[in-house]
């Protein structure tokens, strides 16, 4: 019973997370904020992924969120060079 609430509770807070990293990645205001912004959405999707599995017992999933965290590295990495290279330029 208290572990379902905790459940509900972290699938409230993750989401709230998730709507506030997408209106950092939307508003901006340069593209390392975006970067961040859509870093923090992928890490955010891996905890969602894990609670539903917490709460599902289906262990499958996490499968999936790892993948999706090591693709998600990969991006930033290629993020990070792409930023390198344009010679820290501020405006868009």
């Amino acid at each position: 019973m208290i572990f379902d609430a905790l459940i509900w509770l972290s699938f409230a807070f993750l989401s709230a997370a998730l709507l506030l990293a997408f209106i950092r990645l939307v508003r901006g205001p340069s593209l390392p904020d975006r970067v961040v912004a859509l870093e923090l959405l992928a890490s955010l999707t891996v905890g969602f992924i894990a609670a539903y599995t917490m709460a599902t017992g289906h262990t499958a999933f996490l499968d999936v969120a790892m993948v999706l965290a090591l693709t998600a590295f990969l991006a930033a990495i290629g993020f990070a060079r792409h930023l390198e290279k344009r010679g820290g330029r501020e405006h868009d």
